[in-house]
């Protein structure tokens, strides 16, 4: 199990940008699949993207050619880089960890990941 902590959210206009970190605190961080979710109001938990251990990713529909998902191993974090915001963003986005079956493998669902962490919320002013 790793313990992970979502950092970098906050309040942005429509347009601008954010970068949201997720820390795990051990030293094993090389060893998961990582994967970003958001929950906006009233939604459901949606894919926001994943990234495998060797460091390819994927990305929900909604957010790609937008968002940029990496990863440093040496720091134990994960970053999401967000650019050209849009209030349909607004969400907690949860940082998710898990082990997985393979160095290649992007897992997309929310039932694959076994660690998460509380959330950070982003807000997107209309």
């Amino acid at each position: 199990q790793e313990q992970l902590v979502e950092s970098g959210g906050g309040l942005v206009q429509t347009g601008g940008s954010l970068r949201l970190s997720c820390a795990a605190s051990g030293r094993t961080l090389s060893r998961y699949a990582m994967g970003w979710f958001r929950q906006g109001p009233g939604k459901e938990r949606e894919f926001v993207a994943a990234i495998s251990r060797r460091g390819g990713t994927a990305y929900g529909d909604s957010v790609k050619g937008r968002f940029t998902f990496s990863r440093d191993n040496t720091k134990n974090t994960v970053y999401l880089q967000m650019n050209s915001l849009k209030p349909e963003d607004t969400a907690v986005y949860y940082c998710a960890a898990v082990i997985p079956s393979g160095v290649f493998s992007l897992p997309t669902t929310a039932s694959a990941y076994d660690d998460w962490g509380q959330g950070t919320q982003v807000t997107v002013d209309s």
